[in-house]
């Protein structure tokens, strides 16, 4: 399956509502947690202080057959109030004498476990060290039990322990204090998603579905559509270059459709732009009008394909005299049959003609037969049928400037190349004649 941008975002938007949400409850479960075990830590000293205050009055004050039941009785009052949660009371013995544990079966007067009558040893080492009370962890029953050595006699000798079980925070207690805020975490987050993919849909997502329609229009052949993104940031300028790159796409349609078949050079339509830009522009320049004399005589006798040859070496001439010869913006253009033209600068225009003259007269004789060039000249019928001598073909070049008088059309233009033309065939051999008049 494909994905789409929408679906990307999509994505990366529950994956990362899903860690954050995950983070912030880790984080509060991680601290109600350190919470409880703190708050427990100070309950567990608090009863273990009280536990050894009240018991070890008893049974310093309370005769031997008194102490089991005044214990107990102090212990129910220790949990009523809150300070214990469970606690049992057993000799040296291991004999349980009080307990709060609430179980269907009374267990005064049973054994400890074995685990409880070990921690005896373990107290009386601790007293060594002035300790009077140990603590372990039950695992099993999650809990945490404090082990406290009681005396009658002497403090180191042990007459009584007394167990006291204290809870360990756990994750559903942690979990539990934390729901209502891991909930508004949670909706906060849906919202925050809510709105962030409103403003992603409206930001990106759509002007990229956009894009991307106006593209398939496009390509289908429609070059009138545009877009139209108002975003203020780099996707207006990706619409906006978009629609300009559309619109050069309009003109090089143009230029291709309106192109030479043969010579691949612009046509008529773009040779009228190139002139009225330099005209608008206040450009100088030099139009260069080109006619081959005595193409009609050589392509009777030599045929349409030849005639192309001549057409081709033509537009190669020009072409390379534009890029050799002239500036950067030099134009070469064909309007059709033997008539090129080339737009140049005042000062690079003699040059580029030179080049045309010299390399046309040089490599155009590569399209006659050995017969022809000993001979000078092919025969042919003229135009009124009759057969004449007509020499090798020759270029003739007809500048137009406005170098040093005003031009203000296109047309304007052609009507002095007309003019030019006629006098620059008139004379013999390759040339190119400039337009001096000045008005």
């Amino acid at each position: 399956m494909k994905l789409t941008l929408q679906n990307r975002i999509i994505g990366f938007m529950v994956v990362s509502s899903v860690l954050l949400v995950s983070a912030f409850t880790f984080i509060q479960v991680n601290n109600q947690f350190n919470n409880i075990n703190r708050y427990n830590s100070y309950q567990a000293n608090l009863s273990t202080v009280l536990v050894k205050s009240n018991l070890q009055v008893i049974i310093k004050d309370s005769l031997a057959e008194d102490i089991p039941g005044f214990i107990q009785a102090a212990a129910k009052s220790l949990a009523e109030a809150g300070i214990i949660k469970e606690i049992s009371v057993f000799d040296v013995e291991g004999k349980i004498i009080a307990s709060t544990q609430n179980q269907s079966v009374n267990i005064i007067g049973e054994t400890a476990s074995y685990k409880d009558i070990n921690k005896i040893d373990d107290l009386k080492n601790g007293l060594a060290q002035s300790r009077w009370y140990i603590s372990a962890v039950d695992k099993y029953k999650h809990q945490l039990n404090i082990y406290i050595a009681l005396f009658k006699g002497s403090k180191e000798d042990i007459s009584y322990v007394a167990k006291l079980s204290l809870p360990l925070a756990n994750i559903q207690q942690a979990l539990s204090e934390v729901y209502v805020p891991v909930a508004i975490a949670i909706l906060v987050v849906i919202l925050a998603n809510i709105i962030l993919g409103y403003f992603l849909s409206r930001t990106v997502v759509g002007p990229v579905k956009v894009l991307n329609e106006v593209t398939k229009t496009i390509a289908a052949g429609d070059l009138s559509i545009r877009t139209n993104i108002h975003t203020e940031d780099e996707l207006e300028e990706l619409g906006a270059t978009f629609n300009y790159m559309t619109e050069e796409l309009i003109k090089m349609k143009e230029r291709a459709e309106n192109a030479n078949p043969l010579t691949k050079l612009p046509g008529n339509i773009i040779i009228h732009e190139q002139i009225e830009k330099r005209i608008q522009n206040n450009s100088k320049f030099m139009v260069i009008y080109c006619d081959l004399d005595n193409f009609k005589a050589f392509n009777d006798k030599y045929g349409i394909a030849k005639g192309d040859e001549a057409i081709k070496l033509t537009s190669e001439i020009f072409k390379e005299a534009a890029q050799l010869k002239g500036s950067p913006d030099d134009f070469v253009g064909h309007e059709g049959g033997d008539d090129f033209i080339l737009i140049s600068t005042p000062e690079k225009a003699q040059d580029v003609a030179n080049y045309v003259t010299t390399e046309f007269d040089k490599r155009a004789r590569s399209l006659y037969n050995e017969e022809d060039l000993k001979a000078g000249h092919i025969v042919a019928h003229s135009r009124d049928g009759s057969i004449k001598e007509f020499p090798i073909m020759t270029i003739s070049l007809a500048g137009i400037t406005n170098a040093h008088r005003t031009i203000t059309s296109y047309g304007e233009v052609t009507n002095i190349a007309a003019e030019v033309k006629k006098k620059a065939k008139a004379i013999e051999g390759s040339v190119f004649v400039i337009d001096q008049r000045k008005e």
